[in-house]
């Protein structure tokens, strides 16, 4: 398993309930995936940078999971089929790297 974050932005335009029901459709469909509830984050409604489908703010949401890389081609051909979805994006995570206090002291000494 693979941890994945995906960015949503969603229809500004939606009833608040309708925007939870397509949040929550997601979680549930990546919580499948691994049998791990994802993190999500709501960010709320936002201005774009540039109009998409006509609107100049979106909803935007950020849900963190771990998938098999096979499940995520799925998730995405969900998100363009989705009239509610306007734009997403989906990253692998690098694993963290553990912070290491003896070379940032090395980088000091120069």
């Amino acid at each position: 398993m693979k941890k994945y974050e995906s960015v949503v932005i969603i229809d500004p335009k939606l009833k608040e309930n309708e925007i939870k029901e397509t949040i929550l459709k997601y979680k549930d469909m990546m919580q499948g995936f691994s049998g791990k509830e994802p993190e999500v984050e709501e960010l709320g409604e936002r201005k774009l940078a540039y109009e998409i489908k006509k609107h100049d703010t979106g909803y935007y949401a950020v849900l963190k999971f771990y998938s098999k890389p096979e499940d995520i081609a799925e998730l995405e051909r969900q998100y363009r089929i989705d009239d509610n979805i306007m734009k997403f994006i989906v990253v692998r995570m690098d694993e963290e790297l553990e912070y290491n206090e003896s070379e940032e002291e090395d980088k000091e000494e120069y």
